[in-house]
């Protein structure tokens, strides 16, 4: 199988601007979760990883973009520093990934035709293409809490395919009231910083943020990443809960791991989904333990980030494949004792190793599973 391999990188959240800003951060235990009382957002104070407010991102006054597209800008022209590929090449592909794209501008705009037309994400996704002059129509992945990863798996079988030689992946979600009072109205919101896997877990925090990985048929440099395998599946459970057994993320697990040409035992860490409700964490350590992998060493990056939506499993593969590189994992911060009823190994320190493979699982609603394999060469 041709490799797929990540020449470059971002992420831009409120921990930094670059990757390396966000990796150190974390390991300095730096986390974007504050306590906010924005009244424009909700009547009382709650606990997020925002941006600051009124935060520019990229200085372009030709042009109105919104912050969700800002954030993509500026996190895929980072990206594009660090590396030779051409956006005007036919051979490269844009692909976006999101949960919600504009949908806050139903909050301040009136519901119009042309309004309707703003908010799709495909007009988002022309817009940034055409920012940065990509001759092909870029591809939107929007499919929940895995549309990330699921944008790298395309990507990478787009590339696998023949298609393309160059795809880059970039993601971005902004919080809005929608947003967030449609997790409140699900009681899923946690009443502090959340605590992945932990037996006082009571609901996610949510974020915002934008990353971008730039696949390659072609590594840049002897220590680029591979994306080994991938796979999605579906629990056809509930529109919104995960399934109760934990099975079909299994079947993603497993399928990646045939893909990838991989035992079980040849994984040295996973980043988990871990979105610290009851039911998410329960779901996803069941999985782990049907897919024999309940001994490996286990960690959320949601304490840090927040749940980021369709970001997240973009910024936290990032995270996954520097702590490859630098042979160090990140601890699963609000963590302190298991509260989940199969067991895990959730590390709560630094864990340095000599690290060849990592494994990224992600789930959402509508009962979608991802999970992808980042090994070295």
């Amino acid at each position: 199988m041709a490799g797929v391999f990540i020449v470059s990188d971002n992420i831009l959240s409120p921990i930094g601007l670059t990757t390396a800003e966000n990796f150190e951060g974390l390991k300095q235990g730096v986390s974007g979760v504050k306590l906010h009382h924005d009244t424009a957002l909700a009547d009382e104070p709650f606990y997020a990883s925002l941006f600051e407010k009124n935060s520019v991102f990229i200085e372009d006054q030709n042009h109105p973009y919104t912050k969700f597209e800002q954030l993509l800008i500026a996190s895929i022209t980072d990206a594009l520093k660090h590396g030779s590929i051409r956006t005007s090449d036919t051979r490269t592909l844009l692909i976006i990934s999101s949960t919600k794209g504009n949908i806050s501008l139903l909050e301040t705009e009136a519901n119009t035709p042309a309004l309707q037309k703003r908010i799709a994400m495909a007009t988002s996704a022309k817009l940034v293409a055409d920012h940065f002059g990509f001759v092909n129509t870029p591809l939107v992945v929007s499919n929940a809490c895995i549309s990330g990863i699921m944008g790298i798996i395309t990507g990478a079988r787009l590339i696998r395919s023949g298609q393309y030689e160059n795809v880059i992946v970039a993601g971005a979600d902004v919080i809005s009231k929608f947003i967030l009072s449609g997790f409140q109205s699900f009681q899923a919101v946690s009443s502090g910083p959340c605590k992945p896997f932990d037996v006082n877990r009571d609901g996610i925090t949510l974020g915002e943020g934008a990353a971008t990985v730039i696949l390659s048929a072609v590594p840049n440099s002897a220590d680029d990443i591979e994306v080994r395998g991938g796979a999605v599946s579906n629990d056809a459970n509930h529109i919104s809960a995960p399934s109760r057994t934990g099975a079909e993320l299994a079947q993603a697990i497993s399928k990646t791991l045939d893909e990838a040409g991989l035992w079980a035992s040849a994984i040295d860490f996973i980043s988990a989904h871990g979105t610290a409700t009851v039911y998410n964490d329960e779901m996803e350590a069941k999985a782990l333990n049907l897919a024999q992998l309940q001994n490996v060493p286990v960690n959320s990056l949601k304490g840090y980030y927040g749940h980021t939506l369709g970001a997240a499993g973009l910024i936290e593969s990032v995270i996954a494949i520097h702590s490859l590189k630098e042979n160090l994992a990140i601890p699963t911060l609000g963590f302190e004792e298991n509260g989940v009823s199969e067991s895990v190994n959730i590390y709560r320190h630094l864990l340095p190793g000599n690290f060849k493979n990592c494994l990224k699982t992600a789930s959402g609603f509508g009962g979608c599973n991802a999970a992808v394999v980042f090994s070295k060469q």
